[in-house]
Formats: C-alpha cells, sequence, structure tokens
C-alpha cells in the first residue's frame, strides 16, 4: 500500500508533530510504502505564540519526509497537490487539528484525488480547536467535504465530524495511542537526580505547554487547599507559557505558594520528558476544555495514575478510580482528589490498573483501524 501523510511532521515540534512521525514509523515497520509530505511555511512567525515552531530531536528514520506545502499560498497548494496526484498513492491522510489549515488540505486533497484512485482520509485531532474563532464556522465544512473518510481520536471529535458531515461518510474512532518515543521508564531516583529536585518530596506534574483552556489556574487554586500541606508534595510546572505567565505567577505569590510550586517555563525537549515523567507520582489534566490529550499518552507509557477533568474526551481515555481520577472541572474537585491520592495511597493501585489500561493503546490499533476503513 502506497500511502502518504500531510501535516505537520519533523523539522516541527510538539505532539501532533511527533504523533505523524510516530504513525509514519508504525507504517513502515509493517512494510507499508509510506512517506510525509510536512511544511515549509506551517504558521507565519506573527501567528506563532512560542518561541520557535522547531525542534532540536534527531529526525526519525525509516520514511521519507518532504517539506513543500506553504500554508498560505494557494498556488503552493495546487503544485503539492499535483506532485502527490502524480505518485498515485492508495491514501493521503489529512492530519488535522485547526480550522487554519482547512483551505490548504482542502485544495490539495480535491487536486490528488483527480486520479481516480487515491482516498483522501481526515485524521481528526481536534475539529474545532480549543480557542474558537471566526474561522471555525467558515474553514471546517470545506475540509470535511473534501475528505472521503475520517479518523477520529475521541468520540467528542467524532461527534463534531458528524456534525459538519453532510454526506455521512465513513468513520472509526481510534484512542489516541501511546507516545511511546520518549525513552524507557527510569527510576524516581535517577528522574530526581537529574532534575535537581529534593528526593524528600512526592511530586505532581503539570505538562505542556500552558494556555488559559489548559486550567492551569484552577490547578493552582486547588494546590492551595490547607489540607495538602500536611503532605510533602509539591507541584512541578513544565511548559512553555503560551499565555502571558505573570496572572499565574501573582497567584502562586497570593496564595503563599512559592515554596510548593516549581514552574519550568520552557518547552521541554524530547529527551527530557522521561525526567520529568518518572519523577511524578501523578500527572494532573485540569482542562476547561478538550478532545483528547497526547499527554495522557505519554503518562500512559511512563506508568502514572493521572487526574483529568471531564470535559471532551478526556474521562475517556481514564477509568475513575481505576487508573486515577476523573473530576469536575474546578479547584474543589481538583482539590479533593489530591487530598484522596495523598491520603490514602493511591499510587501502587493505580500503577496496576494504568499497567493493564495501557495495553488498549497500540500503534497497530491504529494502522489496523486505517486500513479498514479504506
Amino acid at each position: 500500500m502506497k500511502i502518504i501523510i500531510v501535516g505537520t511532521a519533523y523539522p516541527y515540534r510538539g505532539g501532533i508533530a511527533a504523533f505523524t512521525d510516530r504513525l509514519a514509523t508504525e507504517f513502515a515497520e509493517e512494510g507499508a510504502d509510506i512517506e510525509v509530505v510536512t511544511f515549509k511555511l506551517q504558521y507565519p512567525s506573527f501567528l506563532f505564540p512560542g518561541k520557535t515552531q522547531y525542534s532540536k530531536a534527531e529526525a526519525p528514520k525509516g520514511f521519507p519526509i518532504e517539506r513543500k506545502v506553504n500554508s498560505i499560498n494557494p498556488l503552493n497548494w495546487k503544485k503539492v497537490g499535483r506532485e502527490i496526484r502524480a505518485k498515485n498513492p492508495d491514501v493521503v491522510i489529512f492530519t488535522y487539528w485547526m480550522s487554519f489549515f482547512a483551505p490548504c488540505f482542502s485544495k490539495i486533497a480535491k487536486v490528488v484525488k483527480r486520479n481516480g484512485h487515491t482516498k483522501c482520509i481526515g485524521l481528526i485531532h481536534n475539529m474545532i480547536p480549543h480557542e474558537k474563532s471566526l474561522l471555525d464556522k467558515m474553514f471546517p465544512p470545506y475540509f470535511v467535504k473534501a475528505m472521503d473518510g475520517f479518523v477520529a481520536l475521541s468520540k467528542s471529535v467524532l461527534e463534531d465530524v458528524k456534525s459538519l458531515d453532510k454526506q455521512d461518510k465513513p468513520k472509526v474512532f481510534v484512542p489516541h495511542p501511546l507516545y511511546d518515543h520518549f525513552g524507557e521508564i527510569i527510576s524516581r531516583d535517577e528522574a530526581i537526580k537529574h532534575l535537581n529536585l529534593d528526593p524528600k518530596y512526592r511530586y505532581l506534574l503539570f505538562f505542556g505547554l500552558v494556555r488559559a483552556y489548559k486550567g492551569l489556574d484552577l490547578l493552582i487554586d486547588a494546590f492551595a487547599d490547607q489540607r495538602l500541606r500536611k503532605y510533602p508534595v509539591k507541584l512541578i510546572v513544565a511548559g512553555e507559557f503560551y499565555d502571558d505567565p505573570k496572572p499565574y505567577l501573582k497567584q502562586v505569590e497570593k496564595l503563599n505558594l512559592q515554596d510548593f510550586v516549581i514552574i519550568e517555563n520552557q518547552y521541554i525537549n524530547d529527551v527530557d520528558v522521561k525526567y520529568y515523567f518518572n519523577s511524578a507520582e501523578m500527572v494532573v489534566q485540569p482542562y476547561k476544555s478538550a478532545t483528547q490529550s497526547g499527554v495522557t499518552q505519554i503518562a500512559y507509557h511512563f506508568e502514572k495514575p493521572m487526574l483529568v477533568t471531564n470535559v471532551g474526551g478526556l474521562g475517556e481515555m481514564i477509568p475513575n478510580g481505576k487508573v486515577g481520577y476523573v473530576v469536575e472541572p474546578n479547584a474543589a474537585s481538583i482539590a479533593d482528589a489530591l487530598v484522596d491520592f495523598c491520603e490514602n495511597d493511591r499510587y501502587d493501585k493505580f500503577v496496576e490498573g494504568v499497567r493493564e489500561e495501557k495495553k488498549k493503546y497500540q500503534w497497530s490499533n491504529m494502522t489496523e483501524a486505517i486500513k479498514k476503513l479504506l
């Protein structure tokens, strides 16, 4: 089978680029003829809130990655479409996560499908972005119309696709597979030492880019609960702030949490991810809105209990009471779960549940679902 994936990939950084690379690796290992076409211009720099769009990691091996797509140049979209069409692939998979890319991907797909052979599948991380704009009403229907079928990574995303698809095209839900490319599980002692943390404390982890919808303010309020001061527990916030960090820092100061909250305002490179997860006893995702999250799948890989809020598809991935907690998106509910975790020593029990549950999230499930969809 000849497969081309179009979307963000190496040398771009971030969870969705990592997803593309890992999916291509799985297809390659299964013997498919696979290549990736990514951006030569992903976002104009003024639209990108971070410090850099590029990864410091090594390029993935086993398949070619070509940088061809200019996200804002319609002439480029036609050119890329013709080049892909000439290769006559069986399927082109578009990794979709925000409305900005809908015109670009739609045009490429329409040009490709003129060969009468290639099928185009939308692999949907988010159909409607967390931070909504006018583009979300205008552009997604064009993308949905241009696709022949869809793979959604959560049931909530699947419902979003259904609401836009007037032709009832084939769709399948496949849970987000494990992010298993960040290295092996290492000992807590090794991780703590590498990060220069005090080993007498237990650590909770908020990981990833900081944006308003991820609810860090709720977690800080919850962590100020005086019941938690009985325990030697600290919170690590590890990730680059895409929001202004000052309100969060003022919140920490106002609540007198300076000695209990460690903030690492930087993008965490792939080689360092294992140290943060292996130092933590629980990963906390206090999101105010969500579809699914790659952070969940990193936590599963490193066999860490989780606390998530009951929004979007997060609760689908976390059996409440087995691998962690599913709580309402407010500080009081989050605090109650954190206290229960510390007070009743739930760590070992939850780790057993995580080890059992993670078996569901193999990459072969994703490739098999795509083949069945075709």
